[in-house]
């Protein structure tokens, strides 16, 4: 029994922590918390890897928070009163 010991430890490790992230994985799609990480996380790798994924990956970020301008009408209204067409 002696020499099965430590390979038994190591599997019910393992098995623990498999059942913790399968665990994790469940609250988090049930909860739908992983987007902000996971992009976060993505944007930092490829900050780091690769340099125009993280140009795109800011300039998209400008974009998404940009406001969109205010329309324009005075195109669709005509000639105001007073003012020669």
């Amino acid at each position: 029994m002696d020499p099965l010991m430590p390979l038994l430890t190591v599997m019910g490790a393992l098995v623990v922590v498999l059942g913790l992230f399968t665990a994790l994985a469940a609250h988090v799609r049930k909860r739908g918390t992983a987007g902000g990480g996971l992009r976060g996380a993505l944007a930092a790798h490829d900050e780091a890897f690769h340099g125009t994924a993280a140009d795109s990956y800011y300039e998209l970020q400008v974009q998404t928070d940009r406001r969109a301008p205010l329309p324009d009408d005075r195109w669709k209204r005509g000639p105001r009163p007073g003012r020669r067409a």
